[in-house]
């Protein structure tokens, strides 16, 4: 029987995932207006989309040690607002024809969904555990779900000429809502931080030393709560949060995520247009293929978690990756758009649990999970980096469709390294975080 708080927390984050992908789709299915009001070449848009990779790096990159200095309450809570900011700013920047603006708006909104996916990332990975068995996949799930209704949201307000800023002005304010409401309900992790742990020693410390002044009758000085007492357990967190960089284990699913980055955020930032300007057919048609990439991931995502229990990780992320790949260079070089849809299904199915296995495998040791998921989240935001400009450079000599092909590399690689996602041993992880075996 599972726990009532750990319900509310799976549910919680379930909902605050799917208004993730929802939000994020929304903006995207409307990708085809936005460069026709800005009057952007693909090579050019990409430059934009550079900017909340940026954005995204700069941030990931501490929110390991901003997790286990703050929580991630606080730091879900200030995103939530960094977010709704972001998204108000994508849809007056090509309202008032600004290209900086819609640059800001992609920034701001890099570095407050980076601050959200670790600490969510670690509270689903935290509910995992309680549970017993592999379903982190359903919340990734849940983001596809969200994102296939923003792409629907999207085609809709297209065809009926909502005005973008009236689209994305109503869904950020609802978002920021939700999310408000949802935060306190997600955080279920009780484990300890490195600061805490210090903490801890020092009280028990503390006890045990008075304990034994009364039974002596004696009076002896104990070591006080000073700064310097309270900076060397902030640097304990700093420390474990950047030592995550150093094991190889981590870096290798960094690899595999940053494959997985590349081949579902391209299917995110490209493929509508690809469809419109491949297939020449019009911007609502475009986010319903987005819509038809997500479901697949979505399905899969809901039936993958007995997959894995069956198969394991690592069977799995193999076959992912070669299914995904196939689905590329179908989708690339199909002659006709309806065998262009089978691969755009095969292109969805295979990226749909790569990132939840990453994910999984970077958090098997709890202690170290919110160092190690900001780790391998900063390689799927270099793959965010580079992936755009990359691809809008190729795009403008080939074609959208022709250009996307390039993905096959990483997914091959991702493949080759994908015994790394396999389970961490119980005294590896009772070895890595310091910790006997209870």
């Amino acid at each position: 029987m599972i726990e009532p708080r750990i319900q509310q927390a799976r549910w919680s984050l379930i909902v605050l995932f799917a208004l993730l992908g929802l939000s994020y789709s929304s903006w995207l299915g409307r990708l085809p207006t936005v460069k026709e009001r800005l009057a952007l070449s693909e090579a050019e848009l990409g430059l934009v989309f550079l900017a909340g990779a940026v954005g995204s790096l700069v941030c990931v990159t501490f929110a390991g040690s901003l997790v286990q200095r703050f929580g991630g309450r606080t730091l879900l809570t200030v995103s939530a607002f960094g977010i709704s900011v972001a998204f108000l700013l994508e849809g007056l920047g090509p309202t008032i024809g600004s290209v900086e603006l819609l640059a800001l708006g992609i920034f701001l909104n890099g570095c407050f969904v980076a601050l959200t996916n670790v600490p969510q990332n670690v509270e689903t990975a935290a509910v995992e555990r309680r549970i017993g068995r592999a379903i982190l996949p359903h919340f990734h799930a849940a983001y596809s779900i969200g994102a296939v209704l923003g792409a629907l949201i999207g085609a809709a307000c297209s065809a009926a000429n909502v005005h973008i800023m009236v689209q994305l002005g109503a869904t950020s304010v609802i978002a920021l809502i939700v999310r408000l409401i949802l935060i306190p309900r997600v955080i279920v992790d009780t484990e300890l931080t490195p600061h805490e742990r210090w903490d801890r020693a020092l009280s028990a410390r503390k006890r045990r030393v008075e304990r034994v002044e009364i039974k002596a009758g004696i009076v002896v000085p104990t070591e006080p709560r000073t700064l310097a007492v309270l900076l060397r357990s902030r640097r304990a967190s700093l420390g474990s949060a950047l030592g995550a960089w150093r094991e190889r284990r981590t870096l290798l699913i960094g690899v595999v995520i940053f494959a997985a980055a590349m081949s579902e955020g391209s299917a995110n930032n490209w493929l509508a247009i690809a469809v419109v300007t491949g297939f020449d057919k019009t911007e609502s048609t475009g986010a319903i293929m987005l819509s038809v990439f997500l479901v697949s991931m979505t399905i899969v995502r809901l039936a993958g978690t007995r997959l894995i229990d069956r198969y394991g990780r690592v069977a799995v992320l193999a076959g992912s990756g070669v299914t995904s790949a196939i689905g590329l260079v179908l989708f690339g070089v199909a002659p006709s758009f309806p065998l262009a849809i089978v691969g755009i299904v095969l292109w969805g199915a295979g990226a749909a649990l790569a990132v939840p296995l990453g994910i999984s495998a970077a958090s098997d040791d709890p202690l170290k999970a919110a160092a190690r998921v900001s780790v391998v989240s900063a390689f799927a935001s270099t793959a965010s980096l580079a992936a755009p400009p990359v691809l809008g450079f190729v795009a403008d000599v080939t074609g959208t469709r022709l250009a996307l092909t390039l993905i096959v590399v990483f997914l091959i690689i991702a493949v080759l390294v994908s015994r790394n996602v396999a389970p961490l041993p119980r005294t590896a992880a009772v070895h890595s975080s310091g910790e006997s075996t209870p």
